[in-house]
């Protein structure tokens, strides 16, 4: 009796060590490439010298008589693999939630169809890099994109294809500007870069290297029922900086739309740095 009852412990805890293998699998491609993801690795392997130890004291004890002490071996064995197999499956849980959390938090903050911030969390990092330029007295410049003409591709290609622009604008918007920028979508085809510690000719040349990196790119249209079609579009860029003057988020937005306005109104596909333009052909 005590031999089965040693055997089945032993025998419980290799499979519970099988088991756990399992959640280890699953949590390591939960996680990615690293350190942690290494340790983990290294934990499996152990986990599998564990499983071989089970067998080989299986293949030395079977049979053998033994007392009520010789069960204390076998005992640690199983509540051995009981641990090992609840602190893999409490970290594969672990690993899932904060990678719902973090999912949930990025949609909340992202714009859907741009793939750049929301205008939700736009304001706010709009109110907090203000904040930090007037607490450090630090240069903080804002660049309002709009598209040239966005009406007119909606009319010709259809909203589909708009959606399909504004998506592509996004993807260009953030190949183009810098880890320490902030690009969201501002509302319609209008976008909006956050530009902190960045005096105003730098934020004029950031708007002029992203006017040149928009227009340099075409988006290519295409289906089974119609032929190839190219989308070649260009924006319009205000650029504004906070001063003792522009103190508060609507005025310097508001400096920023003028200067859009101002674009616009001189042939668009330019940048207009407040009370200074500057033609497309000029580099910045």
């Amino acid at each position: 009796m005590l031999v089965f009852l040693a055997n089945s412990l032993v025998i419980a805890g290799a499979g519970i060590l099988c088991g756990s293998l399992i959640s280890v699998r699953q949590l390591i491609a939960q996680l990615p490439p690293g350190e942690v993801r290494h340790r983990w690795h290294i934990l499996r392997v152990l986990t599998i010298i564990f499983i071989a130890g089970y067998a080989g004291f299986l293949a030395a004890f079977w049979g053998r008589t033994i007392t009520w002490p010789d069960l204390i071996v076998p005992g640690v064995f199983f509540f051995g693999a009981c641990f090992v197999w609840m602190t893999s499956t409490l970290a594969l849980q672990t690993a899932i939630d904060i990678r719902r959390v973090t999912l949930l938090e990025k949609e909340s903050i992202t714009d859907s169809l741009t793939g750049l911030y929301n205008r939700r969390y736009l304001d706010r990092r709009l109110e907090e890099e203000l904040d930090r330029a007037k607490r450090y007295a630090l240069p903080l410049s804002i660049l309002l994109i709009d598209i040239d003409h966005f009406k007119t591709v909606n009319d010709t290609y259809g909203h589909q294809a708009g959606d399909l622009v504004l998506s592509y604008l996004g993807k260009l918007v953030l190949n183009a500007v810098r880890t320490s920028d902030i690009a969201a979508r501002y509302g319609g085809e209008e976008l909006l870069v956050i530009a902190p510690n960045t005096p105003i000719l730098p934020a004029g040349a950031l708007a002029e290297r992203l006017r040149q990196h928009i227009e340099s790119h075409e988006l290519v249209l295409s289906s089974e029922s119609s032929k190839r079609q190219s989308i070649h579009i260009t924006v319009s860029i205000g650029v504004a900086i906070s001063s003792q003057r522009i103190d508060d988020i609507k005025k310097l937005v508001q400096e920023a739309d003028e200067a859009l306005y101002r674009a616009k109104q001189e042939g668009r596909n330019r940048v207009v740095v407040q009370e200074v333009s500057y033609p497309k052909a000029v580099n910045l």
